[in-house]
C-alpha cells in the first residue's frame, strides 16, 4: 500500500479510497463507461460491468507502466498492450492476467520474440530475434527455454538441430549458403562453478556445448516423405510435452505483473572455418542484461477498485 499523507485523507478518521466518475447500473455499481482514481494513485479509464472492470479499458500504473486492451472480471483477458516501466512491451493475447496465446514482446535491448505464451513465458513455437546481429532462433520453447527442434540462423549460415534447457544438444548440422552443410553432434561438457560454496555439495555444474564436427557434403533437400516424416516425429514431440506438463500453481485473484528478460544468444560452439566470425558475432550479441530466467521483480498491482 502507499503512504498516505494529512491532504489524501478525507477526514482523520477514513483513509482515501479513491474517486469515480462515469455510469452506474439500477444496484447503484459502476456499469458503462468510466473513470477511476485508485487508493494507491493507478487510474483506469474505460468499461465497467456490474462493478468490475470489462471490456476494452485503458489502466495506468503509477509506476509509469499501462495496460490497453481488453479485460473481463477485472481481469486483463482478450487483446491487449502492456508497457513496462522500463519501457519493453508485451502485444498480445491475455488469459486471466496472463500473457497466453500469440504474442509479441520487444524487450528494453530492442530483441524481439513473437509466437506463443502459456503463463507469462515463452511456450510453443515462436521466433527470437536478436536485434545487434539479426541473428534468429525459430523453433520450440517449453516453459521459457528453447526445447525440442529449432534453427539457429546467422547471415550466412545456420543450425538445425535440437535443443535442451536452451543448449544445443545431439545430431544436428551447420548449412552454409555457399551450397555445403556439416553434419555432427553437440555434447554436454560440465565444469563445476568457480564460486560455489563450501556448504553446496550438490551445485549443480555449469554445462557448456561443444560440437564435434563431422561430414562436410552438399545441401540435402528433403523429400516430401523426409518431410513428411519430420512433421510427425514434431508432432507427436509436442503431444508428449503436453502431456507431461502439470497445472501452474492456482494464480490469486490479482496476480503480478512481470518484465521479461531478453535471452542470450546460444553460445554453441561454431564449426572450425566460422570460429573468428562467431567470437564476434557473440561480443556483439550480448543483451544489456543477461539474466535467463524470468524476473520475480513485480510491477505495482492492480488494485480492486470497487466502491
Amino acid at each position: 500500500m502507499s503512504d498516505l499523507g494529512s491532504d489524501e485523507m478525507e477526514d482523520e478518521q477514513h483513509p482515501y479510497i479513491g474517486e469515480y466518475e462515469g455510469g452506474r447500473n439500477e444496484n447503484d455499481e459502476r456499469h458503462g463507461f468510466g473513470k477511476a482514481t485508485l487508493a494507491n494513485q493507478d487510474t483506469y479509464e474505460g468499461m465497467y460491468e456490474k462493478g468490475k472492470r470489462n471490456g476494452q479499458g485503458t489502466y495506468r500504473f503509477r509506476n509509469g507502466a499501462r495496460y490497453i486492451g481488453e479485460y473481463a472480471q477485472n481481469q486483463k483477458h482478450g487483446q491487449g498492450t502492456f508497457i513496462y516501466p522500463d519501457g519493453s512491451k508485451y502485444e498480445g493475447n491475455w488469459v486471466k492476467d496472463q500473457r497466453c496465446g500469440f504474442g509479441k514482446y520487444t524487450y528494453v535491448n530492442a530483441d524481439t520474440y513473437e509466437g506463443e505464451w502459456q503463463d507469462h513465458l515463452r511456450h510453443g513455437q515462436g521466433t527470437y530475434t536478436y536485434a545487434q546481429t539479426g541473428t534468429k532462433y525459430v523453433g520450440r520453447w517449453v516453459r521459457g527455454k528453447r526445447e525440442g527442434h529449432g534453427e539457429l540462423i546467422h547471415a550466412n549460415h545456420k543450425y538445425v538441430g535440437v535443443f535442451k534447457e536452451d543448449k544445443p544438444l545431439g545430431k544436428g548440422k551447420y548449412v552454409f549458403d555457399i551450397g555445403c552443410e556439416q553434419h555432427g553432434e553437440y555434447i554436454h561438457i560440465e565444469q563445476e562453478k568457480e564460486d560455489k560454496a563450501a556448504d553446496d555439495e550438490e551445485a549443480s555444474p555449469n554445462v557448456t556445448p561443444k560440437w564435434n564436427a563431422g561430414q562436410v557434403t552438399a545441401i540435402h533437400l528433403q523429400t516430401e516423405e523426409e518431410e513428411r516424416a519430420e512433421e510427425e516425429s514434431q508432432g507427436e514431440q509436442q503431444s508428449e510435452e503436453q502431456q507431461g506438463e502439470t497445472q501452474g500453481e492456482q494464480q490469486s485473484e490479482q496476480p503480478s505483473e512481470q518484465q521479461q528478460e531478453p535471452t542470450t544468444e546460444s553460445k554453441e560452439e561454431k564449426p572450425a572455418e566460422e570460429q573468428q566470425e562467431a567470437q564476434n558475432e557473440e561480443k556483439e550479441a550480448e543483451p544489456e542484461q543477461t539474466q535467463e530466467e524470468e524476473k520475480t521483480e513485480e510491477t505495482t498491482q492492480e488494485q480492486a477498485d470497487e466502491d
